[in-house]
């Protein structure tokens, strides 16, 4: 056994063992990215309490702030105030930071930054930026962090382009851009946070806006890495192909747009409170902004407290599965959807193998996403359950709490006008699902889990439980 070197007589008060490592770089990463969440809630909260974030004879309770910074950050959208007239264009900017910073992650900012003032990027970093980004693949991730940057950048400032011909003639030059800006990154971070009292109710027969919106919510909702595969394919389809996941989640992006589309303009046709007073034409645009906003996004053009119980029932279904993978959005995602159901059916028609694409769903997928799906729905009872418990508003129902919980724990942001009026424990309760929802309760459970420790003993299998 080696002996530790002997300590220098010149300098005794000089350690000699081995250096400890700064508890920063000892958190695993799904730690860091849990507390790099927290800590942007907590910041972005301080600030919007600050005399300078809001307008003249507007307050603001510490626990809203708190609520606020956690809708931000976590991009849902649900408010307890409303941003255009509580906040003053300071608060405004900071919420817009916030949205921005959660959408894309606080350890790709930070290994951008670290990219810009030419500091190495080293492999734990690495590992930090892939687990945040859905990637297994560490030798291109800082390029990649770069791409997805630049290319959100470059998304958001044409949403910006496109909503400025409806926001600049509204709102005039300056405020214009200011409003365009706000609301594209707001829709391609799936936020929903909008500067208008009402949302963009005031738009539900404006083309652009049922256009431009549901794009940038598309994209943004897709995934980094699905947009950047597809961008590969369509520029060299000879060299590059479309991997499993990028199939899968394209399929899946299409299927739930299209059965989100239709379920509400056949469920609310003859609403007269919806689509029933709309000509034709705006019948069809409201139907697909509907559709596409439960992918997380959380605008609206038109109010959900006036639809029928049916739509409420398909979009809280929508709400749940969410969006791709390593994108914007949150959700159990369409790709762990998938995965459940074709097992499951699988399982139904006496199949071993689920398979995809000619390829076999290795079991570790499987039963990751069977935990990810069951931890999901456990979150959502349990929040539920709480919102009841805590209930003191009489008018509050109970399918709006429901709906406000899947809201919350799927990021969305949409509500049935109910945000407001819950009371501090209950705001409370959303606080810990938004969190919870955004970084994922896989990543969550693994963070504050022990590490794994392998065992040199295997029992025997048991094949007497029975099941069904």
């Amino acid at each position: 056994m080696t002996r530790p070197p002997a300590p220098d007589p010149r300098f005794p008060n000089l350690p000699t063992g081995p250096r400890r490592k700064p508890w920063l770089s000892r958190l695993r990463p799904p730690q860091l990215i849990a507390l790099t969440f927290a800590l942007a809630i907590v910041v972005g909260a301080g600030l919007l309490l600050l005399p300078i974030s809001l307008e003249p004879g507007q307050s603001l309770r510490p626990i809203q702030a708190l609520f606020m910074a956690t809708s931000a950050v976590c991009v849902t959208g649900l408010g307890v105030v409303d941003v255009g007239s509580t906040f003053s264009t300071f608060g405004e900017v900071v919420m817009l930071l916030l949205i921005q910073i959660g959408g894309l992650g606080l350890i790709t900012l930070g290994t951008l930054f670290a990219i810009a003032v030419r500091r190495r990027v080293g492999i734990s970093d690495r590992i930090q930026v892939a687990q945040q980004l859905n990637t297994l693949e560490l030798g291109g991730v800082v390029k990649l962090v770069r791409t997805i940057v630049l290319s959100s950048v470059l998304v958001e400032l044409a949403g910006t382009v496109l909503l400025s011909s409806v926001f600049v003639p509204e709102e005039g030059l300056g405020r214009g851009l200011y409003f365009s800006l706000f609301h594209a990154v707001s829709a391609f971070n799936n936020a929903g946070f909008s500067l208008y009292a009402t949302g963009l109710t005031g738009f539900v027969t404006n083309p652009v806006i049922n256009l431009v919106i549901p794009l940038l919510i598309v994209l943004g909702g897709m995934g980094f890495l699905v947009q950047l595969n597809v961008l590969a394919y369509l520029r060299h389809r000879r060299r590059n192909r479309l991997n499993a996941n990028s199939k899968l989640s394209l399929v899946m992006m299409a299927a739930l747009l299209l059965i989100g589309t239709l379920s509400f303009a056949l469920l609310e046709w003859t609403n007269p409170a919806t689509l029933g007073t709309l000509p034709l034409g705006d019948k069809l645009l409201a139907a697909w902004f509907q559709g596409v906003t439960p992918r997380t996004a959380g605008f609206n053009t038109l109010d959900y407290s006036t639809m029928h119980y049916g739509t409420i029932f398909v979009t809280i279904l929508l709400m749940f599965i969410g969006a791709n993978p390593g994108s914007t959005g949150g959700g159990i995602k369409t790709t762990t959807f998938y995965v459940m159901m074709a097992s499951a059916w699988g399982m139904v028609r006496g199949r071993h193998d689920t398979t995809l694409f000619r390829r076999r769903i290795g079991t570790t997928t499987i039963l990751r996403a069977m935990t990810v799906g069951l931890l999901s729905l456990g979150l959502v009872n349990l929040g539920f359950l709480l919102m009841l418990l805590l209930n003191t508003n009489p008018e509050v129902k109970f399918v709006q709490l429901f709906f406000e919980t899947v809201s919350a724990f799927a990021t969305v942001g949409l509500s049935m006008n109910a945000t407001p009026l819950l009371n501090a424990d209950q705001e409370v309760v959303l606080i810990f699902l938004m969190f919870l929802g955004r970084i994922g309760p896989l990543t969550f459970a693994v963070a504050f889990s022990r590490p794994d420790s392998r065992t040199l003993v295997r029992y025997p299998q048991e094949h007497d439980i029975l099941i069904g």
